[in-house]
């Protein structure tokens, strides 16, 4: 996805500009300059299309304090990896002589910029938005951050100016690409290195070492593979240079590009935090996901140890049971052999429809007998029929009477009754629950 930073001094609304466009509250908004210091970003989706929103610190004149110039850094790492900027300035305020100096400064960078003349919030204030233009770029909005208004002409705009998306590969190529994810130092580039059978990544015991996402094309025993490095996934607290933040920004660009990600988890210390936000960013993407503990050769040689871990991950990871758990070893090489297998098949699940039959058997066999959840007039579930709309992940829908009364807990038994019928290892499930139409 193409990245889009917000710019600008400091209290002219640039986080209440970012919570109005990824619609919701994720930036702090205050009154006070100098809230916003780490970058925040945000997925926005319009008209099929989707884009990465920055939130940055405000720009102060040079020659502040340290806080001052590390925010500094972290807008000039944004203006670097951005492909489009939002200028925003004050509406009420004016243009003051920093908005011109940092005009001037990102005129020199030669990427595309749009001003968004912010706290324009009736016709009283138009006449900003003719000042704004003395800045020296063709676009030009005014808006209002806090009413919403003009920020659809604004998205409009953005959308206009941003470069074309990735190319989608082709569906029908046996090439799988795969994301290798994970905390930093559980040894993903080792992980890589050795797959590829070659010094694809670099390999450093310093947490962090990978910045950027490395693709790497691989033939393993006649099939190909797309392997994608990733840097790894700290807390958002825990981002504290402006090259980290990025990491983060692409690593998710990663997951959304893979078909399947292999979650690396140190032997260790499996099922931290960190392991089940990835493996949570895993699910809601659709991808396939393996479990993969590594450095295997270093926990201590005790009976059912392989046991013991696997129940412990179920136990902890539940919402991903439905992946498939391998212990490797990254630096001797131990069940590597393994990792492709299980890949193949977690691929070959996620594009595997259901048999007509089955889908039958499903109906007639299991949820005609179970007992359906009630409405609150006391009126029980009735389905009509099911069918699967897609894979890639597998989907399916049920025609219900009221989709309304459908609990998280039936969803989850139905889902696990889908499994029972059909190999779906590896592969997160889709159910979509709509009213039966109404014959005419």
């Amino acid at each position: 996805m193409a990245i889009v930073a917000i710019i600008g001094r400091p209290n002219v609304g640039k986080s209440s500009l970012f919570n109005r466009i990824v619609g919701k509250r994720s930036a702090i908004v205050d009154d006070q300059p100098g809230v916003t210091r780490d970058r925040i970003y945000g997925e926005v989706e319009q008209y099929a299309r989707r884009f990465l929103l920055v939130d940055t610190g405000g720009l102060f004149p040079e020659g502040g304090d340290d806080l001052v110039e590390s925010i500094r850094m972290q807008v000039l790492q944004a203006l670097n990896e951005s492909d489009l900027l939002v200028l925003v300035v004050d509406g009420k305020e004016g243009i003051t002589p920093l908005d011109r100096d940092i005009a001037l400064f990102l005129r020199k960078k030669g990427k595309p910029v749009i001003v968004a003349v912010n706290k324009v919030d009736d016709n009283m204030h138009e006449s900003r938005i003719f000042e704004a233009h003395a800045l020296g770029f063709g676009d030009v909005f005014g808006v209002s951050a806090a009413h919403g208004r003009n920020i659809e002409e604004l998205l409009d705009r953005i959308l206009f100016l941003l470069p074309e998306e990735h190319a989608v590969r082709d569906e029908s190529s046996d090439e799988i690409a795969v994301a290798i994810v994970g905390r930093p130092n559980v040894g993903k580039s080792t992980l890589l290195n050795l797959l590829s059978g070659s010094e694809r990544s670099m390999v450093s015991p310093i947490p962090g070492t990978t910045r950027d996402s490395v693709d790497s094309l691989v033939s393993i025993e006649g099939r190909s593979f797309r392997l994608i490095d990733t840097a790894g996934l700290r807390k958002r607290s825990r981002i504290s240079s402006n090259i980290e933040f990025y990491s983060l920004v692409r690593t998710h660009d990663s997951i959304d590009r893979c078909d399947v990600a292999v979650l690396l988890m140190e032997g260790s210390e499996i099922c931290t935090e960190q392991d089940k936000r990835v493996a949570g960013l895993v699910l809601d993407k659709g991808k396939g996901l393996v479990l993969a503990v590594n450095k295997w050769d270093i926990l201590p040689k005790v009976p059912e140890l392989g046991d013991r871990i696997t129940r412990k991950i179920r136990e902890e990871m539940p919402f991903v049971d439905f992946a498939p758990v391998i212990f490797i070893s990254g630096l001797t090489g131990r069940g590597i052999h393994k990792l492709p297998e299980t890949i193949i098949n977690v691929q070959s699940n996620r594009m595997r429809r259901m048999e007509i039959t089955r889908l039958n058997a499903l109906m007639r066999d299991v949820l005609s007998f179970e007992r359906m959840p009630l409405g609150p007039r006391g009126l029980a579930l009735r389905i009509r029929s099911c069918s699967q709309v897609a894979v890639n992940p597998p989907a399916f829908v049920f025609l219900v009477n009221d989709p309304h009364i459908v609990t998280k807990s039936f969803e989850r038994h139905v889902v696990n009754k889908i499994r029972e019928l059909d190999d779906f290892e590896g592969t997160p499930l889709r159910v979509f629950w709509r009213n039966k139409e109404k014959p005419r």
